[in-house]
């Protein structure tokens, strides 16, 4: 990837790879083994709570729900129209957390969701708010499966959903993890199925969180990694309303057919430098 970036102890990058190298070696299985750890231990450092998953922010909980709520809506009826209550629709929350997406905003869309989280005690928190119980599930609208794992050692359920959730958590992964993960989840993915991804997104080339071993892309970044994926960018779409210290946030609604896009083409905001990190 022939983009510059720089971490966040300001050391600039004139691309991608050169980054990588340093970060993850080349074939180096123990030392990309280490970067993992390293990244699951700062979060396993954190409370399991909408303002811990949220790096502070947890303010944001509600214009973030609102703004993923506005662009699923739009896919769904894309999707299956006035069929749309007849299906029993069935989501995969990747990076679940704390299940706070999956809590607000999937399950009064999904009839089933499993959620993907490497971080034990999130995943248990998650387990115990998403109970009948706390008036959060129904018989008809239910976590299903709850997967303690990293998405690079994920295999979903082929052809099992509809919609496959990834927000704030492809960060954590290296180059040839993003694709590998992508390629391996699409077989997840019913006939008409879509990804749907919302990450945060650097002005230009990337910037490396050394703290909790992440990286944020550029748009131009993931659109190239979208292409070695084989993916398809059916529609996108800006977050608005967040503070403007943070980082642009930016969904993006990906299949793996072509598909006619229907949007007009989004407006990229750019914000000075701060990240949600969950």
């Amino acid at each position: 990837m022939g983009v510059a970036g720089s971490d966040s102890d300001g050391r600039e990058f004139k691309n991608a790879e050169e980054m990588w190298r340093e970060e993850i070696g080349e074939g180096d299985q123990q030392k990309k083994t280490e970067w993992y750890q390293k990244g699951v231990g700062y979060w396993e450092g954190i409370e399991a709570s909408v303002d811990g998953v949220l790096g502070g922010y947890g303010h944001v909980n509600g214009t973030d729900i609102k703004g993923s709520e506005a662009f699923l809506k739009t896919l769904l009826l894309d999707s299956f129209g006035s069929d749309l209550r007849n299906r029993h629709l069935v989501a995969l929350d990747c990076g679940s957390g704390i299940g706070r997406v999956t809590k607000n905003l999937l399950l009064r869309y999904f009839n089933e969701v499993d959620l993907v989280e490497p971080v034990s005690h999130f995943l248990e928190a998650a387990r115990e708010s998403l109970t009948p119980e706390n008036g959060t599930v129904s018989d008809m609208h239910k976590a299903a499966n709850f997967y303690c794992l990293p998405l690079q050692e994920f295999t979903p359920e082929t052809g099992r959903y509809d919609v496959i959730w990834v927000q704030w958590c492809i960060g954590q992964l290296a180059d040839d993890d993003f694709v590998s993960f992508f390629r391996k989840a699409m077989a997840g993915l019913k006939p008409g199925g879509l990804f749907v991804l919302k990450e945060n997104i650097a002005k230009s080339g990337f910037v490396l969180d050394k703290d909790d071993k992440s990286i944020t892309r550029s748009d131009l970044y993931f659109k190239e990694l979208f292409n070695r994926c084989g993916l398809h960018l059916y529609k996108s779409k800006d977050q608005k309303g967040f503070p403007e210290e943070l980082f642009a946030v930016k969904m993006y609604a990906l299949t793996t057919d072509m598909l006619k896009k229907r949007s007009r083409p989004s407006r990229v905001h750019s914000h000075k430098p701060a990240i949600i990190k969950g």
